[in-house]
């Protein structure tokens, strides 16, 4: 009986080369918003969020929550991962983190409301939890 050869195409890949260079051309991009009729909850939960100690080095690993109620655009998922995991090397607190993430969220959205959490886990037996909002949460929202 004759057996049948199949040819697979590979794609030769330096490890660790593509992540980086989505990670490092990424930006934040919004969409347009499918329901600006109504007010509505859009949450996002990042478990894997990672950025450096800036006093140590060391680091510090997050469990990341972005909750918020658009106007006109929304986030583009794909771009909000790249964005998060390029803090993977960047030396920044807890706070600022949190803050930043904020900042760049509500300069690209302009939500009516948004909120930021960063539940980070223990470090030297203290655990933080970092929450920073913007706007005002509608009512039955």
């Amino acid at each position: 009986m004759a057996t049948k050869k199949t040819s697979k195409k590979t794609t030769k890949r330096t490890p660790g080369t593509y992540g980086k260079k989505e990670i490092e051309q990424n930006e934040l991009e919004p969409w347009p918003n499918p329901e600006k009729k109504r007010s509505y909850l859009i949450e996002f939960t990042a478990p894997e969020f990672t950025c450096l100690c800036p006093r140590s080095g060391f680091p510090d690993f997050a469990t990341m929550r972005i909750s918020y109620v658009p106007k006109n655009t929304i986030v583009e998922l794909k771009s909000l991962k790249l964005y998060l995991n390029a803090y993977r090397d960047r030396a920044i607190s807890h706070e600022a983190a949190v803050n930043v993430i904020l900042d760049d969220l509500v300069k690209l959205l302009k939500p009516t409301w948004i909120e930021v959490i960063g539940d980070y886990g223990v470090r030297g037996n203290i655990k933080t939890i970092v929450t920073a909002r913007h706007g005002k949460r509608p009512a039955g929202v």
